[in-house]
């Protein structure tokens, strides 16, 4: 199973009385999201589920792949990793799935998948990392890490 972790485009930061979901991408995410998107779309498998996070930032993220996404109430912020693997159906889902979320849960996913134990792995803004599960004892495969200012 593939898994591949979006982390949502730049943001601004919350207005006054502005809630925490209610943040927008800046100009500036918006072309990050267009240019991770343009990336993930010349791999990723047509079967690939898309989910989001309820964060406007998070579902504007996923709309520049254009493609059908669902929002998933339990990946908003301050999400915990085994949540994540549990939505995904990880690692037994028969098609790849594409998370689109927060830090610092992203981070501590990759850390819990890669090294065992959640701890404060850092992913870039709309920074991108696909993990493989092969089977069980084979374990867990980094394929790629991507950020948009790489491009």
């Amino acid at each position: 199973m593939d898994l591949i972790l979006w982390r949502h485009a730049e943001a601004e930061d919350a207005r006054p009385g502005q809630g925490d979901l209610d943040r927008a991408l800046t100009p500036k995410g918006r072309q990050q999201a267009e240019h991770m998107a343009q990336w993930l779309n010349q791999r990723l498998a047509g079967s690939t589920r898309v989910l989001a996070s309820p964060a406007r930032r998070t579902q504007q993220t996923a709309q520049a792949l254009g493609r059908a996404f669902d929002s998933v109430a339990p990946l908003a912020p301050g999400a915990a990793p085994k949540t994540l693997l549990d939505v995904a159906g990880w690692p037994d889902s028969p098609q790849p799935v594409l998370i689109v979320g927060h830090q610092p849960t992203l981070g501590q996913l990759a850390a819990l998948l890669l090294a065992g134990q959640a701890q404060s792995w850092s992913i870039r803004k709309a920074g991108v990392w696909w993990l493989r599960s092969r089977d069980r004892e084979a374990g867990v495969v980094l394929q790629a890490v991507q950020a948009p200012d790489w491009l």
